[in-house]
């Protein structure tokens, strides 16, 4: 991604602000940083044998950067930059909606409204399964069933750390009547633990799709399915303007912040907005073919180049090295590990019901185990089907809000 002598010229420059201790902290720094770590991190995942062929790339990226914040081997001069930028421009949603709304242009309308009506049928049993498996198998370590169920596989499947483990730790204190910092803090391990084996068994399928081609669409959700903007699939359209890139930009955007002011409104999801905004803007026509060659350039844009940087920029802010380690206590992770395989191998099993592909089905019912967006991205990019984005918002989303909502209602009634 980056030419030889200029990754050379940027390791000096940003080797000399740290020996200077005057690490400048504009946007244009900031975004070299991501993409010199980021990318060394990328060649490295993909030239390791055998991790290069379970996503050996986005693993790197997802966690390396939280373990050498840990280990502090990652200047804090370094750091900071990272940080403050990821969390003030949120550019972690900024990339999902573009993604969003170039996957749903670019899908067959037929298929739009089929893949997601049918996604739910896996979806939902692989949720059920891997709570019941996740409970077994948690109560025959001697975790014992409640303690497995809410604070293992419950947390697991409820969309991530802001969408999920900090609504039901404020839940839990409700209803345990204790704290909520040390009730989030038994939650954590496991949203980590299952994101990290979500991503290994995600890089797993992506092998067995090489190994066994007919059992996946390679992004695409069923049989039949052709995205419209196949015939540019092998790079950018010879009569695209930059209009027309700049105008499926600002459509993104405005999709993104229609979003923000439901979920202020409403409480809606902003993603789950952006899902049903993009959908009904194609599925009425509304959609222009410049807009929708704009949107596809957009998508592999934020697909090819965005999306690593910024999980390297997660990981380095909000990813807790020792809140992981929590989770490989030999019980914890025996219990994480049988819930996410659970959860994948009953979406590879249902899928064949509903008349999807097995793969493509089973990554996103791994989505369910993600940490909300930037898990999707990390799942999704350890198997290279993007595409999935919008299904897998929705695993996220509404599939982890109905598990939180469930739950504490369970755990109201059992006290």
């Amino acid at each position: 991604m980056i030419p030889l002598p200029v990754y050379i010229v940027l390791i000096i420059s940003i080797g000399g602000f740290i020996a200077l201790g005057k690490m400048p902290t504009e946007m244009s720094v900031v975004l070299s940083i991501m993409a010199v770590v980021a990318y060394t991190l990328v060649e490295i995942g993909r030239r390791t044998p055998v991790l290069r062929n379970i996503g050996g790339a986005a693993i790197l990226v997802t966690f390396v950067p939280a373990f050498l914040v840990y280990k502090g081997w990652l200047p804090e001069q370094l750091v900071k930059p990272v940080v403050d930028f990821f969390k003030s421009t949120n550019i972690m949603y900024m990339s999902i909606a573009c993604i969003i709304v170039g996957s749903i242009f670019g899908m067959d309308r037929s298929a739009l409204i089929k893949g997601f009506l049918k996604i739910l049928v896996p979806l939902a049993s692989g949720t059920v399964v891997g709570a019941i498996v996740g409970t077994a198998v948690g109560s025959a370590l001697g975790l014992g069933a409640f303690n497995s169920l809410f604070f293992i596989v419950v947390p697991i499947m409820a969309g991530g750390v802001g969408e999920g483990a900090i609504p039901l730790a404020l839940g839990y204190s409700d209803i345990l009547h204790q704290p909520q910092g040390d009730l989030l803090v038994r939650a954590l391990p496991a949203v980590m633990v299952g994101n990290l084996s979500a991503i290994l068994f995600a890089g797993m399928l992506a092998f067995i799709g090489r190994k066994f081609p007919h059992l996946t669409g390679n992004g695409r959700i069923q049989p039949g399915e052709h995205d419209e903007m196949d015939a540019h699939s092998e790079g950018m359209p010879a009569n695209m303007d930059l209009t027309h890139i700049a105008a499926a930009g600002i459509t993104a955007i405005s999709f993104y912040v229609l979003g923000l002011l439901c979920y202020q409104l409403f409480g809606a999801p902003a993603p789950v907005v952006m899902i049903i905004g993009a959908a009904v803007v194609k599925l009425t026509h509304a959609v222009s073919p410049k807009l929708q060659e704009g949107s596809y350039v957009i998508y592999k844009f934020f697909t090819g180049v965005v999306a690593l940087p910024v999980l390297f920029a997660f990981s380095a802010a909000l990813l807790s090295w020792e809140k992981l380690l929590e989770g490989f206590a030999i019980p914890n992770l025996v219990t994480i590990v049988a819930t996410v395989f659970a959860i994948m191998t009953t979406g590879f099993v249902v899928a064949r019901w509903v008349k999807l592909y097995p793969i493509d089905a089973a990554v996103v019912n791994l989505t369910h185990s993600g940490m909300g967006g930037a898990g999707d991205i990390a799942i999704l990019s350890a198997c290279d089907r993007m595409q999935l984005m919008p299904f897998a918002q929705i695993a996220t989303r509404i599939g982890g809000a109905i598990v939180v909502v469930v739950a504490l209602f369970s755990m109201g009634r059992m006290i």
